[in-house]
């Protein structure tokens, strides 16, 4: 008779919850690209290389640093609270195009510069 090693077991929540995790993963890369692909559009590396310009002597770097910061803050907060949504249950879940679409959208801060 053939022994069964149960520590291989995988059991239903198993499964769910390494879907879980895949799908959060999925949804946090998506997230940081999106966050990411904003913040070059003014020429920076990455969104956190963008927001260090917070303070910065030149007031549209100060300005955009900023309001990336900000705007960061926001879709974290967002995407953070809806995917716990999502675990618990009490929403389904969003395609991954659809959710992007509902994050807090982004506006670039305007600064006239005296020259």
């Amino acid at each position: 008779m053939a022994t069964i090693d149960l520590s291989q077991l995988v059991t239903t929540e198993d499964k769910a919850a390494a879907q879980l995790a895949s799908l959060q993963a999925t949804y946090s890369a998506t997230i940081q690209a999106h966050l990411d692909a904003m913040a070059r559009e003014r020429d920076y590396d990455d969104i956190e290389r963008a927001t260090t310009y917070r303070g910065d002597k030149n007031p549209l770097y100060a300005a955009e640093g900023q309001a990336l910061f900000d705007w960061r803050s926001d879709v974290w907060t967002y995407a953070t609270a809806e995917l716990e949504k999502v675990k618990a249950g009490s929403r389904e879940i969003p395609t991954v195009d659809a959710f992007l679409l509902e994050l807090p959208v982004f506006e670039w801060p305007e600064i006239e510069i005296p020259i």
